[in-house]
């Protein structure tokens, strides 16, 4: 089965082309003249679009460049099975640049794949079904991660009222933030696993309402010297993820010095405690921040998306070596909140 993409446009000496975003499964473009004018038809295969969908929300983008310029007139996506079409739905999309007559397409999994809203379908009833269904569907790999994962039951930094803890999404956490989908946390543990070391430091940016924080303590402080920073720049989820913490049964962490709950602008770091064996940063910069990559120890490991807001956003793996070398891999395309100040996180 096929997932079949099409941009039309009502003039028919458009030209109208199509780029991949991200890390997007492999796919077949396929150009032409339509009854209705210009015209690209994307094809993708079922199974690599379900095993693949974004990460962090179940969407996926695609830009449509066109060298006239001639507003779009058509959008819209169907699943192609047996030579008949079914799940016609149409496609919202929002104008790039009146300019290059560029369009940005973003397209729900939900109206393709049917009963399949997150990638790995890894929802659980509890918090250690929800693990167990994120191994056996691959996500985890490191029995360490598993391990993590079900000593920190997600249910104590969720918001209540919320969502279900144990659902494979994303949930809203209040001042224009979220708790990312716990296959996502899965992925940033298991590409820093052999970063997690007992003894190791690890600064969690945008730390939220403390999950991952809590999590990378599991890792690194049952060794002396090992210690998790997390930061945010919004003091009522600093205070609600210490609320979560006592609420978890791991106070005496905070009060022992080996997770510090900060208030402050991640985009700088903490430089209180560099150099890191680990960094993530749970949202999208346009650019990685020069104060990270300081704050990174040589030999060190820092996992983030980057993109524009809103746009085509990669997770990234950047490494330090030995000799201050960086050195830079695309993990996935995913789609995150903004890192930025204060006053626009507030104002989305």
């Amino acid at each position: 089965p096929l997932i079949s993409v099409r941009v039309g446009l009502s003039r028919r000496d458009a030209d109208v082309s199509v780029s991949e975003l991200g890390a997007f499964p492999p796919c077949v473009v396929r150009h032409g003249i339509g009854r209705g004018g210009a015209c690209a038809r994307v094809f993708l295969p079922r199974a690599s679009v379900s095993s693949w969908l974004m990460p962090h929300t179940p969407t996926a983008t695609l830009v449509c460049r066109v060298a006239s310029s001639c507003a779009p007139a058509k959008c819209f996506g169907y699943q192609k099975k047996k030579g008949r079409t079914n799940n016609q739905t149409l496609l919202p999309f929002r104008r790039l640049s009146a300019l290059s007559g560029s369009v940005l397409a973003t397209f729900s999994a939900a109206a393709f794949l049917p009963g399949e809203a997150m990638a790995w379908r890894s929802s659980g009833e509890s918090n250690d079904e929800l693990v167990d269904n994120l191994r056996d569907n691959g996500v985890i790999t490191r029995t360490s991660v598993a391990l993590a994962m079900k000593r920190v039951d997600r249910a104590n930094y969720v918001v209540p009222g919320s969502g279900g803890p144990y659902q494979d999404r994303p949930l809203p956490i209040g001042y224009g933030a979220t708790i990312s989908a716990p296959h996502m946390h899965a992925h940033c543990l298991e590409v820093l696993g052999d970063w997690l070391r007992p003894g190791a430091r690890v600064l969690d940016v945008g730390s939220g309402t403390g999950y991952l924080t809590a999590l990378f303590a599991e890792f690194v402080t049952s060794e002396p010297g090992g210690v998790v920073v997390g930061i945010d720049h919004i003091p009522e989820l600093v205070a609600m993820s210490r609320g979560n913490f006592q609420k978890d049964n791991r106070a005496s962490t905070l009060a022992a010095g080996q997770v510090l709950l900060v208030t402050g602008d991640g985009r700088l770091g903490y430089d209180a405690r560099a150099p890191y064996d680990a960094i993530h940063v749970g949202a999208a910069a346009p650019s990685i921040p020069e104060a990270l990559i300081a704050q990174l120890a040589p030999g060190g490991r820092l996992v983030l998306p980057v993109g524009p807001e809103g746009g085509d956003q990669q997770l990234k793996a950047v490494d330090k070596d030995a000799a201050g070398n960086i050195t830079e891999r695309v993990l996935m395309g995913v789609f995150y909140i903004p890192l930025t100040d204060t006053g626009h996180q507030l104002s989305r």
